[in-house]
């Protein structure tokens, strides 16, 4: 009889284990292809107003 009790709980706890990934699994699916939710400003285009370190870059003199 206890061997009968024994397997329904090793069964019951792969059952909720495999729920419990499921769960997990499924809120990163959720996540990743949820819309953008970023609060960032709308910035545009900004110019690059920098040097080029690369001498090979700059325009002959």
């Amino acid at each position: 009889m206890s061997l009968s009790r024994t397997s329904r709980q090793v069964v019951q706890f792969v059952w909720n284990a495999l729920a419990q990934l499921v769960t997990y699994l499924g809120a990163a699916v959720k996540r990743i292809f949820a819309p953008n939710d970023d609060q960032y400003p709308n910035t545009g285009i900004q110019p690059f107003e920098g040097d080029i370190n690369d001498k090979k870059h700059r325009p002959k003199a």
